[in-house]
């Protein structure tokens, strides 16, 4: 919704274009072959977007900035083209046309939108976890670039959300990989997989569990101390969830001393 306000805000203006209304039959829709003045064309490309017609409208957009490039609507029709690509789910086109008028308008009061878009384009191709992760990884930083530079802006509250999502959903591949190593027998690459989800993204819904599995690999390992360690962080922080039980059960198990010890720091 936020995207499609801006972009309503955009083409606005476009009502006061004249004759746009009638050419609808007298251009062609291939791009290729138009040759128009530009309030005509500028017309065509906001009739398209609005019989939702996006990929047809993005064309037209990129149309007006390349054959009138120096007119007051080539910086419109930059940002619209890359919306209009953006709802037409063709998101490296999305990314390239924002890219392009951040090169060009790298001080515009449309910079944090158009860096939005490029954010959301990586966003919205994340894959499951059992896939490789760039593209969550390229919205991460994205993301991240976008509140940095625009810190104030009417999209960063949304930005942080998308940050909290992002990084859970990293840790989630973090731990996949981990327990395929558990179930290899390991350990060593376990534990490294479980370390980056307790350091990097400890605010993640993954940590209690990425906790228990250290304990687990490094009982595995023969180390019962840093297994105590780790599962009593584990007990101060989430006392009452299961993986703090399964953690306790596996010290007493295979290290009574360690357990007891743990109990009475409880």
């Amino acid at each position: 919704m936020k995207l499609s306000r801006i972009a309503a805000a955009l083409v606005a203006c476009a009502v006061i274009l004249p004759a746009a209304g009638c050419s609808r039959n007298r251009v062609k829709t291939d791009t290729s072959y138009v040759a128009s003045d530009v309030n005509t064309l500028y017309g065509l490309a906001k009739e398209r977007l609005d019989d939702q017609r996006y990929e047809e409208a993005a064309k037209l957009f990129d149309e007006v900035e390349r054959q009138h490039p120096y007119s007051v609507w080539a910086r419109r029709a930059q940002l619209m083209s890359a919306f209009s690509y953006y709802m037409a789910k063709k998101y490296p086109d999305t990314v390239s046309s924002a890219q392009r008028f951040l090169t060009i308008h790298p001080g515009n009061k449309d910079a944090a939108y158009a860096n939005y878009l490029i954010a959301m384009s990586y966003y919205n191709q994340i894959a499951d976890v059992t896939r490789d992760q760039k593209l969550t990884q390229q919205a991460s930083d994205a993301f991240n670039e976008m509140i940095r530079r625009y810190p104030e802006s009417r999209y960063s509250a949304d930005a942080r959300l998308k940050l909290d999502l992002i990084n859970d959903h990293l840790a989630g591949k973090e731990m996949e990989v981990g327990r395929f190593y558990q179930r290899s027998g390991n350990w060593l690459a376990s534990v490294a997989r479980f370390r980056v989800v307790v350091d990097k993204y400890q605010t993640t819904s993954h940590t209690p569990e990425a906790l228990m599995r250290l304990t687990e690999s490094y009982l595995a390992l023969g180390i019962p101390v840093e297994a105590q360690k780790t599962a009593a962080v584990l007990g101060r922080n989430y006392p009452g969830t299961d993986w703090y039980k399964r953690a306790y059960d596996l010290l007493q198990r295979n290290a009574p001393q360690q357990t007891a010890a743990l109990a009475t720091q409880s």
